[in-house]
């Protein structure tokens, strides 16, 4: 399992669908124990192995991940209850009202006015702007 950038400050890490934990949970083979976590995430993070099972302990009771007790081990074995897609929808979302107050233009003015956007990722752009204006119905 290798670690995600999950583009939270280290200092104070989320503890809903937001967390770091699920997108982790989705690059493993599916399962993993506090142990796998805590060593995808460490490096990166500095969190303590007792932070990380307080976290997925919290991200269970909200729904975020299942766990389970294999027979054969003695420590619970985590799954991730949303998808990629649902935590990135989230993270964004929350990034948008945090930062943009809930203004996804100010949003991607931020984006595009970046020094790291290449032609290609504006000319990419442009492409996806014009297939959601040709698939999506005509606003009044």
């Amino acid at each position: 399992m290798r670690p995600v950038r999950a583009h939270t400050q280290p200092s104070a890490p989320s503890q809903g669908a937001n967390s770091p934990v699920p997108l982790s949970l989705q690059e493993s083979s599916g399962e993993a124990t506090v142990q796998d976590i805590w060593e995808a995430l460490h490096a990166e993070r500095g969190l303590a192995q007792t932070t990380v099972a307080t976290m997925l302990s919290r991200l269970e009771r909200r729904g975020v991940v299942t766990r389970r007790a294999p027979p054969e081990s003695r420590q619970y074995h985590y799954r991730a209850a949303v998808t990629e897609r649902e935590v990135q929808h989230s993270m964004v979302g929350e990034l948008t009202e945090r930062l943009f107050d809930g203004d996804v233009t100010a949003l991607v003015q931020h984006l595009l006015t970046a020094e790291d956007v290449s032609p290609g990722d504006i000319a990419r752009i442009r492409d996806m702007i014009e297939r959601v204006e040709t698939n999506a119905p005509e606003t009044k």
